[in-house]
């Protein structure tokens, strides 16, 4: 089925001049990522959407344009900022949530987590060609019955008697994992939570993609069994003990999702402020009527409030003095406020608005996924809340 979305006019109204906090350089980035969303995303994401598809394609055009493990240095990677990162992901999520997660899934969990605890050898094999989009990972953390508990994971890695490890176990709702060429899994395993990279056609790997979905529908994500999965010893991240492990790589993908939320919540902005000044109603534009004046300023004061957010949060990582407590901040913030932000420009739209003529509605289902992965609410709240008291609630003693 071919769609085509009505695109925004450009009409957002940096009331704060935020603008002027950004350097040339990180404003050059936005504008570089922002024109090619304008020229490959928006005109396609409506029927990605509704035909639930993931447009592989691309993937090499994102490594050329230097989003895939932007942050990281070394290895191919294009070694930009936080800030930059975030600008990135904010213009990306713009078009859509779901390849804003592929970059996500790709650069701050399959990337990170061999750039951070992988070996020499592993870093020179598998990172120049994901970069470069040559080459899919995906992150097997979650698991069926294990969503924000990953302490209680089932997956098990045990010794195979010689020198290897054989794996099983089951993952849920891991992204691009019927597309993947490696799967960085995580495991229990007698001495703990370990990270192996596994080749996805190694036997016994299956994964299945999840269908029928109602968000992230330009997206892929996935079940994955791991029956008596035999890897090399040279298939385990040394550096990776424990949870410190893989929650390294969560607060890196979080980080991100503050400042993309963002981009969904202003480009649903943007739609419902074009829609109003041309929409007539009772003889006037709905623009220039009260009540509709009153949600298009709450929908701009929460954008610019969660954008500072975004860039002060974004500003502390570049210093290196970023607390994970902070990240869980700007997640649990703007991405609620996003959800709500959608929701309200898609009233101004009426009922035109629950087609995929206009953004805001998908934005705002496609926001209901990244509300529950990398922390859900409850979790964020409840990290927020262990440092204001100083007792964990996670669990009953």
């Amino acid at each position: 089925m071919t769609v085509t979305a009505t695109a925004p006019a450009r009409v957002f109204d940096d009331v704060l001049n935020l603008d002027t906090l950004l350097t040339p350089g990180e404003l050059e980035l936005r504008s570089t990522v922002r024109d090619f969303v304008d020229e490959r995303i928006r005109p396609n994401i409506a029927g990605w959407y509704e035909d639930a598809h993931f447009p592989l394609e691309l993937v090499p055009e994102l490594g050329k344009l230097g989003v895939l493990g932007m942050h990281l240095k070394g290895y191919g990677c294009p070694g930009r900022s936080a800030v930059e990162y975030g600008l990135a992901a904010m213009e990306l999520e713009a078009g859509d949530s779901g390849l804003r997660t592929f970059v996500s899934v790709q650069g701050s969990l399959a990337m990170t987590a061999i750039h951070k605890w992988g070996s020499e050898e592993q870093r020179n094999e598998h990172l120049p060609a994901m970069a470069r989009g040559e080459k899919i990972g995906c992150f097997g953390l979650t698991e069926p019955t294990a969503g924000s508990d990953p302490s209680s994971m089932a997956t098990f890695a045990a010794p195979d008697g010689a020198g290897g490890w054989v794996i099983n176990g089951a993952k849920r709702w891991i992204g691009l994992a019927s597309v993947a060429q490696i799967a960085v899994i995580w495991a229990n395993t007698a001495e703990g939570i370990r990270g192996f990279i596994v080749p996805t056609d190694t036997p016994g790997f299956t994964a299945t993609p999840i269908s029928a979905k109602l968000s992230m529908r330009a997206s892929i994500q996935c079940d994955i069994t791991l029956d008596d999965v035999r890897l090399p010893a040279n298939a385990l991240l040394p550096g990776a003990h424990g949870l410190r492990g893989p929650f390294s790589c969560l607060n890196e993908a979080r980080y991100g999702i503050i400042w993309g939320a963002m981009g969904a919540a202003r480009d649903s902005y943007e739609a419902a402020l074009a829609y109003a000044g041309d929409r007539l109603q009772f003889g006037k534009p709905l623009a220039g009527y009260q009540l509709t004046q009153e949600k298009l300023v709450n929908m701009l004061l929460e954008i610019q409030k969660g954008t500072l957010l975004a860039l002060h949060t974004g500003r502390l990582k570049d210093a290196g003095t970023l607390e994970p407590v902070q990240i869980s901040v700007g997640k649990l913030n703007n991405v609620r406020e996003a959800i709500a932000i959608c929701r309200e420009a898609r009233t101004i739209l009426g009922g035109n608005g629950i087609t995929l003529d206009y953004s805001p509605l998908r934005h705002a289902n496609n926001l209901e996924s990244v509300r529950t992965y990398e922390g859900t609410d409850e979790v964020h709240t409840l990290i927020l809340g262990q440092r204001i008291t100083g007792i964990s609630a996670f669990r009953q003693e």
